[in-house]
């Protein structure tokens, strides 16, 4: 069952977009990568010089951002207010906003990957890899 599927059962006010994934992606890297050169984000597999977009997640696997991961990033993320989210992915143009979620969980993401989850005013991120089992997850306030 879709994650969308999950939230509306859980009844959660849930809108699917199709095409929102890479504005998203472009403000995420710009409200928690923008400290970095062209040169990092290359480095790292961010992205290239031809503007293709690797993953985002990078920045915390190469410690270039502080961040709590594991566990603790699990327990952050349960303690930020549940009140409207966006959730999009890496490799998906497929986005998700998430209103009045107080019930949305990182038990909601167990079968998701390469998957983003930011407020609306990107304050805060949790980011749950493809790499379970060695990167991630992450939780990072702006």
């Amino acid at each position: 069952m879709k994650l969308a599927d999950r939230m509306k059962e859980k009844n959660t006010k849930t809108t699917e977009l199709s095409i929102w994934g890479p504005y998203l992606r472009e403000e995420w890297e710009k409200h928690f990568a923008s400290h970095l050169t062209e040169e990092d984000k290359e480095r790292i597999f961010l992205k290239n010089k031809d503007g293709y977009q690797g993953y985002l997640w990078h920045l915390f696997s190469n410690k270039l951002r502080n961040c709590l991961e594991r566990e603790e990033a699990d327990e952050a993320f349960q303690q930020v207010a549940h009140e409207s989210y966006y959730v999009f992915y890496q490799l998906s143009n497929e986005v998700l906003i998430l209103e009045n979620a107080a019930v949305f969980s990182v038990a909601d993401l167990e079968m998701e990957y390469d998957v983003y989850v930011v407020d609306k005013d990107f304050t805060w991120t949790y980011v749950k890899t493809h790499e379970t089992q060695w990167c991630g997850p992450y939780f990072a306030r702006k």
